[in-house]
């Protein structure tokens, strides 16, 4: 069965489109209307090979932040439904990435609990403007919704970095490593992987 969804999220403040493939190459064709965004969407897709596709549009003249945390949160549903039981999926992962002087760790459980736990970025890190539309203070924003509304538990650490674009790409960059490892199917797994029997 193929692990794919489509979801189309409007209100008065952002219109999102968003397809996925969680069994795809990595292709993606990413405009969020916030530049630095669509560069990190972009690596997400790449890294954790999910085909993505995204369209929106919002209220970016206000700031950038109700059509990132829109995208996000479809992201994070769309991730959910294609997941479907989660049958045969590794379930755990964690992946280890560096740029540069950056260096980040993500750890993330497919449990359907949400939790986000993110640590170590620098002091001051959520008042950089990264590309002139992009606060740093969206990085932590964005990791809690997709969480929240996939269902995931994901534990986000910056271990070193000094430039803000180096720390946020590390970071999404991370979570796209080992998203790629936990959503794929394990051929030793028969079934839901937990003992309880259901994720």
């Amino acid at each position: 069965m193929a692990r794919t969804a489509t979801i189309v999220r409007e209100t008065s403040e952002s219109k999102v489109e968003l397809s996925l493939n969680l069994d795809g190459t990595g292709k993606t064709d990413i405009d969020t209307s916030v530049p630095f965004y669509n560069h990190m969407m972009t690596a997400l897709g790449k890294h954790s090979l999910i085909d993505l596709t995204i369209k929106a549009a919002g209220d970016t003249d206000i700031d950038a932040h109700h059509t990132v945390e829109d995208i996000a949160i479809v992201f994070g549903e769309a991730l959910k439904q294609a997941l479907g039981d989660k049958r045969g999926i590794r379930r755990f992962a964690d992946a280890t990435v560096p740029l540069d002087e950056a260096l980040a760790k993500a750890v993330v459980d497919i449990s359907g609990r949400p939790y986000c736990v993110c640590t170590g970025e620098p002091e001051g890190f959520e008042y950089c403007m990264i590309g002139g539309h992009f606060t740093g203070s969206l990085v932590r924003h964005v990791m809690e919704s997709i969480a929240m509304h996939a269902g995931i538990c994901l534990h986000l650490q910056v271990i070193s970095g000094r430039d803000p674009h180096h720390i946020a790409e590390a970071e999404f960059k991370a979570l796209a490593r080992a998203l790629r490892f936990a959503i794929e199917l394990d051929p030793r797994v028969d079934g839901i992987p937990s003992t309880k029997g259901a994720l």
